[in-house]
């Protein structure tokens, strides 16, 4: 062996590298999908006191400012942030709402949403599933109600999903109910074809009869278009339809198959802007003139000449001895402490800014941080919030058609019509934060006069949803007389060479 080769042979040995053993890790969780969805109503519905006690009953080793118990009094403020974010997203989702257009039986469906109120029923479901991370649509019949089909939502605390491989089997819902001091809570297995009920004690989960409560004494399992099952419970047909339609807007990262809060993640963030705002009052209480009074001159009762004791408001002061020394007069004196506003500020607005950080932009709230910010610029902030809104709208489209078609198969089983076709729905909704309707014109006149878009392209995009098509259609039209150009597109014409007139000059100048 060469004097290389042994120079080799010690490097080698030199820069062996062992493997790593392997580690049993285990990470115990604070909340559970329920825990945690509940602790998301907390912010949501923003009440200071109910955020204390649930803190300070959580047990998280993370010191938080809502758990924290300071040995002096101190005013804990909650700035209401959770509960706007979750209002505004859902009111600017539902506003856009156009409603539904089904290509048949929309008579049939009109009746039916105007039955359930749905326009209600969808800002509620818009609204909890952005708070709890997911929910289902539960399409029942009770005639004593309604002669037809009841569309209720549950959120995702109160359901339950079973899966097989991957694939939905049954959405389970749960709803509790008391009698004589006990707890009671009903299953409701909505599956492929069929629905089955289970009554529970809610303490040892022990299952019961239906007959124990009143509400649940006339339940009966039931199957529709022709379900059927053998001798062990197993369904020898399949069929294709399942009366509960789940909604969620973005997969879960800790849960699978469930359904992840657009406010999840943001716990300490919230927690920490809560302990700024907080800390605001307190530095204006602690900075308000302090007088020092000699005692003789403190201020006295009328009645009996006693010193009237300061508090922290209305009659704040320090009562000091009086000075006897030769050249020193007993005078007030009065000190304010500086209050460091623009730190409180900064700070502030930075955490604000991470509390909207991917859910929406502070301008969607009415809040301008800059204060320098024009029309053109608040609206290129308010792209964070249309993402949001288009992801949710992207689950909407998805999930209401599965609803319609659904709640008109349930009509059609619970009057014992035959299995119904599939309906093709187009859900509508307007746009946000568009541009100003003259900035509209100038832009699509730039692309009409380099022959970029047709007229009927640019009657579709200057008017949308705002219009119905036979209007735009006649405007169409309107606009191609005025041009002299009815029945024939024009060929190589510029908007130097269109005369005056009507809309035509609006649109096309």
């Amino acid at each position: 062996m060469t004097i290389k080769d042994r120079i080799r042979q010690k490097l080698r040995n030199f820069l062996w590298i062992e493997k790593a053993q392997a580690h049993d890790i285990r990470v115990q969780e604070l909340y559970d999908f329920e825990s945690n969805a509940f602790r998301n109503r907390m912010w949501v519905r923003g009440d200071p006191y109910e955020l204390s006690q649930f803190f300070k009953n959580t047990g998280s080793g993370n010191p938080m400012f809502w758990s924290s118990v300071p040995l002096t009094k101190i005013r804990k403020i909650h700035t209401g942030l959770p509960g706007m974010m979750v209002d505004v997203m859902t009111s600017i989702v539902c506003r856009d709402f156009n409603g539904m257009d089904l290509d048949k039986r929309e008579t049939d469906w009109e009746t039916i949403s105007g039955d359930n109120d749905f326009d209600r029923l969808l800002h509620e479901a818009v609204d909890e599933t952005i708070t709890v991370g997911d929910g289902a649509f539960k399409i029942s019949s009770d005639p004593k109600l309604s002669s037809y089909p009841i569309i209720e939502f549950f959120p995702g605390d109160r359901i339950d999903y079973k899966y097989n491989r991957g694939r939905l089997q049954e959405v389970i819902f749960r709803t509790m109910y008391h009698k004589n001091s006990k707890r009671y809570i009903l299953y409701e297995h909505y599956g492929w074809g069929y629905i089955k009920y289970v009554l529970r004690e809610a303490v040892s989960g022990d299952p019961v009869s239906l007959d124990t409560l009143e509400e649940t004494a006339n339940l009966q399992d039931v199957g529709f278009f022709g379900y059927k099952e053998d001798a062990d419970g197993n369904p020898v047909n399949k069929v294709h339809v399942m009366l509960a339609v789940p909604l969620q807007f973005r997969n879960s990262s800790k849960w699978k198959g469930r359904g992840e809060s657009l406010i999840d993640k943001k716990e300490t963030l919230f927690d920490a802007l809560d302990e700024i705002v907080s800390q605001w009052p307190a530095a204006v209480r602690a900075a308000r003139p302090t007088k020092y009074i000699p005692k003789m001159l403190a201020p006295r009762k009328a009645d009996t000449g006693e010193i009237i004791p300061p508090n922290d408001f209305d009659n704040a002061y320090i009562a000091i001895g009086n000075s006897n020394k030769e050249g020193e007069k007993n005078e007030i004196k009065v000190v304010q402490p500086e209050i460091p506003s623009s730190s409180y500020l900064e700070s502030y607005v930075t955490y604000l800014d991470l509390c909207l950080q991917g859910f929406m932009s502070p301008s969607t709230l009415g809040i301008d941080t800059k204060k320098l910010d024009n029309a053109e610029a608040q609206r290129e902030k308010e792209k964070t919030t249309l993402y949001t809104r288009n992801m949710i709208i992207e689950a909407l489209q998805k999930a209401l058609p599965k609803l319609v078609n659904v709640t008109l198969q349930a009509y059609d089983a619970f009057t014992e019509k035959s299995m119904p076709d599939e309906i093709k729905v187009t859900v509508k909704f307007g746009e946000y934060a568009s541009p100003s309707f003259e900035a509209l014109i100038e832009t699509l006149s730039k692309a009409k006069a380099s022959n970029l878009m047709s007229i009927e392209s640019l009657v579709d995009e200057l008017y949308g949803d705002s219009k119905d098509e036979d209007w735009k259609a006649e405007e169409v039209e309107r606009l191609k007389n005025e041009l002299g150009i009815a029945g024939k597109e024009p060929e190589d014409e510029g908007l130097e060479n269109i005369g005056e007139g009507g809309t035509a000059n609006a649109l096309l100048n």
